[in-house]
């Protein structure tokens, strides 16, 4: 029995590890695309693509909401738009294991979001962890190869996605995951296409394709049904420790695919972005604590 609660409880965790995969993934993917496709019409297709994807068990279930879930999944559709708009001109502007790890920033921009927004208190660690990743990224932005307009963009999008988040947190546990992640995606799509009217064609080549299929179905509507699913099963400090492994899969990916080179400068950045991650989520490092001392004493 113990081993198959264990079981049981690791099956989200590995799950959120396989989204924060794929999401580090689509980090080379997209930086391809957007070379030789507009981005505003990459992403209006990218989120027609969940949009579609997610239609099938969706539809039946969208009166399921209300007008209120309506609301608020509108409103996170399109704080996801913003975010990956930012997120995705940056993209094009600088490197992407330096995007990767910067992104990685919404993680300690999220507390501070909570505390503008819904007057939540925040930690010493909190802040700590927001003084020590400004550090690093201030670092990270002076690697040769990067950009700092670039870095700016994709830090304001962290903080849009932040907000997302802290939507998220307060909606999305009352809502059908199907018809609410619809929803959002469909917004998404909507006011990205608004965006890119005046750029929208048919794409060409499997660079552009193949990172839409991916990023579509895999990075955005399995992405977030998968993200609802967990945070069912799984405590908020878990979920925030596995998303620091986000921009680790990205440098992976940058370092393998895209060949990036950061320096040695560039890589002490990461890890003090990295540590004011953790110290920004200390409930998270005591669980990183323990699954490290797990091994050793059993």
């Amino acid at each position: 029995m113990p081993q198959a609660e264990n079981s049981r409880s690791l099956r989200p965790l590995l799950a959120l590890v396989a989204v924060t995969g794929v999401w580090g993934l689509t980090f080379v993917q997209v930086k391809d695309a957007v070379a030789v496709y507009p981005v505003f019409a990459f992403l209006t297709l990218r989120f027609g693509i969940a949009t579609l994807a997610l239609a099938p068990p969706s539809l039946a279930r969208v009166r399921s909401i209300g007008r209120q879930g309506g609301g608020a999944a509108i409103f996170a559709g399109l704080l996801l738009a913003a975010g990956y708009a930012l997120q995705t001109f940056g993209l094009e502007r600088t490197t992407v294991s330096s995007a990767g790890f910067v992104t990685g920033m919404y993680v300690v921009l999220t507390p501070l979001i909570a505390l503008a927004v819904f007057r939540l208190q925040v930690g010493r660690a909190a802040w700590g962890g927001v003084a020590l990743a400004t550090i690093g990224l201030a670092m990270l932005a002076g690697v040769h190869g990067g950009s700092v307009t670039g870095d700016g963009l994709v830090l304001a999008g962290a903080a849009v996605y932040s907000l997302q988040i802290v939507v998220m947190e307060r909606y999305a546990q009352l809502y059908d995951a199907f018809a609410f992640t619809f929803v959002e995606m469909l917004a998404a799509t909507v006011g990205l296409g608004i965006c890119a009217l005046p750029h929208l064609a048919v794409p060409r080549g499997w660079t552009v394709w193949g990172a839409l299929l991916v990023t579509g179905i895999f990075a955005s509507a399995l992405a977030f049904l998968i993200q609802m699913w967990a945070q069912q099963r799984t405590s908020a400090t878990r979920t925030a420790l596995v998303f620091t492994l986000e921009p680790v899969f990205a440098a992976i990916f940058g370092y393998w695919l895209a060949g990036d080179r950061l320096g040695a400068i560039g890589w002490v950045g990461c890890a003090v972005i990295m540590l004011g991650i953790v110290l920004a989520e200390p409930a998270a490092a005591n669980v990183l604590v323990r699954l490290i001392r797990r091994p050793a004493s059993a």
